[in-house]
């Protein structure tokens, strides 16, 4: 059976909604965060060697990324489902907000979580003084304007379109959904941006989506 190496609040949540979604058995594996440093334990390392999550175990076969896990996953067990057809201009959407998801607006969503963090964490004065002054400086500066320029871009294609690749359901709106629901968090989206907000709405009401949440446990994302 297939198996998900599965880390609480992570990107592996959205592997667990895919495969609910196309109606592929499957078990967890499930592992936690550490507490303080929020790293993944190190018992993932004994999975893939650079124990993160998700990865998945099929037939012997090992494959982390979860965007490359989504591609693997859809060209076996989908039939045609969840991607547009070849050819297609949806096709061409879907593969862009595929790769979007983890090659563009996840790196400035990574560095707010560290520069928060930067900022907010105790660190011996006159040390922190100096921390925070820099954190500040490359969030206002930097990171801010980089997050509201990709929030503003995926709110405008939400207004042309129901879901990222058209007016279907896809596999790409389910990598979509994790930065999606960590911009809720980390980068301030919210009623401000009613179609991004709506798209959340809409993909949590999904039956695959609350399964996957009964399998994998308590989501802060969400």
């Amino acid at each position: 059976m297939l198996i998900v190496h599965h880390l609480n609040n992570s990107r592996s949540q959205r592997v667990l909604w895919l495969l609910e979604e196309l109606g592929v058995p499957y078990e967890v594996k499930r592992y936690e965060r550490d507490a303080q440093t929020m790293l993944a334990p190190p018992e993932l390392l004994s999975v893939h060697p650079l124990g993160k999550s998700p990865v998945i175990v099929d037939s012997g076969v090992t494959l982390a990324e979860s965007g490359a896990i989504i591609e693997y996953l859809v060209d076996k067990y989908g039939n045609g489902r969840l991607r547009p057809s070849e050819g297609s201009e949806a096709r061409l959407r879907y593969l862009y907000w595929l790769h979007y998801s983890e090659g563009s607006v996840m790196p400035p969503l990574l560095l707010q979580l560290i520069f928060d963090r930067i900022a907010t964490n105790p660190v011996p004065w006159p040390i922190s003084a100096i921390a925070r002054r820099i954190a500040g400086a490359v969030q206002s500066s930097f990171i801010a304007p980089n997050l509201k320029r990709h929030l503003d871009f995926i709110e405008s294609e939400l207004a042309a379109h129901t879901w990222f690749a058209g007016e279907e359901f896809t596999a790409a709106d389910v990598q979509m959904s994790f930065p999606l629901e960590a911009a809720v968090s980390r980068a301030g989206l919210d009623s401000g941006r009613p179609r991004s907000i709506a798209f959340l709405e809409r993909i949590h009401a999904r039956d695959g989506y609350q399964r996957a949440l009964r399998r994998g446990g308590p989501y802060a994302f969400m």
